[in-house]
């Protein structure tokens, strides 16, 4: 299984470094409450709470 965690760089143009990371940390921190089986995933948030890209559990290596 493999872990993906996607970011739309143009939906965060105003902080490209900053955005990312709080959502990397935000989801290192959340995680755990997931199912970690493929097709678990969510929507990922910018810090005004607009979507912004999703994560998922997928099959695979």
């Amino acid at each position: 299984m493999k872990f993906v965690l996607e970011v739309g760089l143009d939906a965060v143009r105003d902080a490209p470094v900053e955005e990312p990371g709080r959502i990397l940390r935000y989801r290192a921190g959340n995680v755990r409450h997931y199912a970690l089986e493929p097709g678990s995933g969510d929507t990922n948030m910018d810090s005004a709470h607009t979507a912004v890209g999703l994560w998922r559990i997928e099959a695979g290596a």
